[in-house]
């Protein structure tokens, strides 16, 4: 009877250190790998950008799509039309009043700094975040959190922190801290 009592401790003990030394082998390498297996993707987004000088934070909506490797928009809807496609080499920004602006990444660094943060994420491509930012993953493949710290003093001085959070292969959050102390939430469905 004694050991029929234990059992079930036994077999529970098992499965949680099998758990753990699952848990412990999670890196950033089986990310990258499951976020390099999405082509494509679309999604909806909320978003919130607290900013020291207002008392709210300001809040967008709209919708995101990717295409692997190199096509990225983000579409916002509310409070006002916006459109920002990256593809490739290019930013293209059109506001609600018609004004584009077109950016070269390769003529702004800063820029392609954020961008790629984003990008080199969705397409799990280590060596593009590498180039830019220190990679801190937490969690597990059911829910984690890769923190971006960039590793250029410039890009510091703008972005002191992203932060990216998911589930499996989808991207749910993405929060930018700014050096200056405004950030953004990101919350995408």
């Amino acid at each position: 009877m004694r050991n029929f009592t234990f059992a079930p401790l036994l077999a529970s003990l098992l499965l949680l250190g099998a758990n753990a030394v699952h848990a412990a082998s999670w890196n950033v390498a089986e990310l990258m790998q499951m976020l390099g297996q999405q082509k494509s993707g679309k999604a909806t987004f909320v978003e919130k950008k607290y900013i020291a000088m207002l008392e709210q934070p300001l809040e967008s909506s709209g919708e995101l799509s990717f295409t692997a490797p190199d096509r990225l928009e983000k579409r916002t809807v509310k409070p006002k039309p916006e459109s920002l496609v990256l593809e490739g080499d290019k930013l293209l920004v059109e506001r609600s009043n018609g004004r584009k602006l077109s950016v070269s990444l390769a003529e702004r660094p800063e820029v392609s700094a954020f961008v790629e943060s984003i990008r080199a994420t969705l397409t799990g491509d280590r060596g593009a975040l590498e180039r830019f930012y220190s990679l801190a993953l937490s969690g597990s493949a059911e829910q984690w959190q890769l923190v971006l710290t960039p590793n250029q003093p410039r890009m510091a001085q703008i972005i002191s922190q992203i932060r990216i959070g998911g589930t499996q292969a989808l991207v749910k959050t993405i929060e930018f801290q700014q050096a200056d102390g405004d950030r953004s939430e990101m919350i995408i469905k």
